[in-house]
């Protein structure tokens, strides 16, 4: 009897994925759409007023007597400014909608749009792009707050099928230069979430303790348990891009660890763990901002750190380093995301998508329970 439950409450956990993952993508593709159909009205407006004043000046300049010319459209140059608004408003719109549909995530998830393959190169990546969504930052920021819930959710049914023996989990990955945004990410994503069920590693220069041991001893310690969102600020992947561009181990053993990181993520996989790794790419120009901010502002002060300036002298090698790893150690088992991170809040929705959309695959669902439901409920009305 309690094996059939827990196959129905599979199921029905199932159908619920599949049902949530269709609203949440709907919910996203209205909002694209709607930011869309705004932005082209707004273009196509404003060109419309140009083209209109523009046939008007011309006309002016003309005899009364002398017949109208007709403008580019076919429509006289004296026609009203409406006009050319209105045909270039309705048309432009439904243009830029048409594209929006087809490019902006409805037939596309966030995990296809930002994934790193072989042959991709990180250079012809835009840091202000903001893939797989059309809207503005009003409009992520909304869908960021709309889809917390729903994280919390799985997250919850995921830490309560531990309970019941349950033995997955996953693992999100963040790597970035200094002032990325990683910090934006653990509070604005995994920061909606239940903290009971989530660990949360920062990792920095290794300890004399952690350099007597293989450099993935520490990463294997700091995995998360059943049930846990385990959270990774820098990694594993600081072996192969620190390490490189200091030359601090031969080129020998740098070759070897991408092998053995791909084959510890396999193993890390294959125990239940469910890997999402994502690299904020961010711009030369865009960490120089941020690091004037943060020298310019008396409450983030505390967050800058001399050596930020001294690794971004080889900033070039660090994004020659990236390329290596993310080319290496994408695989299908535990593919690389490269999120545009320019924009904060296009940054912080798409690490949040890319966390749903794992989570929402992996359909946790609550245990069956391990008692019997009607005896225990009249014990509690009896006490």
């Amino acid at each position: 009897m309690m094996a059939a439950m827990a196959k129905n409450s599979k199921v029905k956990g199932a159908k619920a994925a599949a049902k949530a993952r269709a609203k949440t993508t709907k919910k996203l593709t209205k909002k694209a759409e709607k930011a869309a159909l705004k932005e082209a009205t707004r273009q196509a407006k404003k060109a419309g007023k140009k083209a209109g004043k523009k046939a008007a000046k011309k006309a002016s300049t003309k005899g009364k007597d002398k017949p109208e010319k007709p403008t580019g459209d076919g429509l006289p140059a004296t026609a009203p400014v409406e006009v050319v608004e209105s045909a270039g408003t309705e048309e432009s719109a439904a243009k830029l909608t048409k594209e929006v549909k087809k490019d902006a995530g409805v037939k596309k998830r966030f995990s296809e749009v930002l994934a790193f393959t072989r042959g991709d190169q990180l250079a012809d990546i835009s840091p202000d792009s903001t893939p797989g969504f059309a809207g503005d930052q009003k409009d992520g920021e909304e869908a960021l707050a709309d889809c917390t819930k729903r994280l919390g959710q799985l997250q919850e049914r995921l830490f309560a099928e531990s309970k019941g023996g349950g033995k997955r989990s996953v693992l999100l990955v963040i790597q970035g230069m200094d002032t990325s945004g990683k910090g934006g990410i653990l509070d604005h994503v995994v920061g909606g979430v239940g903290p009971q069920g989530v660990k949360i590693t920062s990792f920095k220069a290794p300890s004399a303790e952690e350099r007597a041991h293989d450099f993935l001893w520490r990463i294997e310690n700091a995995l998360p348990g059943p049930g846990q969102i385990g959270v990774f600020d820098r990694s594993h992947y600081e072996d192969v891009l620190i390490v490189k561009v200091h030359a601090m181990v031969p080129g020998d053993v740098l070759r070897r660890r991408y092998t053995e990181i791909n084959a510890f993520e396999r193993k890390v996989a294959a125990a239940g763990t469910t890997i999402v790794k994502v690299m904020l790419h961010i711009s030369a120009d865009e960490q120089k901002a941020r690091l004037l901010a943060r020298l310019a502002d008396p409450e983030k002060q505390w967050k800058y750190n001399p050596g930020d300036v001294t690794e971004r002298a080889h900033w070039d090698e660090y994004q020659a380093a990236y390329q290596v790893a993310l080319t290496r150690c994408s695989t299908k088992t535990a593919p690389w995301h490269v999120v545009p991170a320019n924009n904060k809040w296009y940054a912080r929705l798409a690490v949040q998508q890319l966390l749903l959309e794992a989570m929402t695959d992996m359909a946790p669902v609550f245990p069956a329970a391990s008692y019997d439901l009607e005896v225990e409920t009249e014990r509690v009305k009896d006490s």
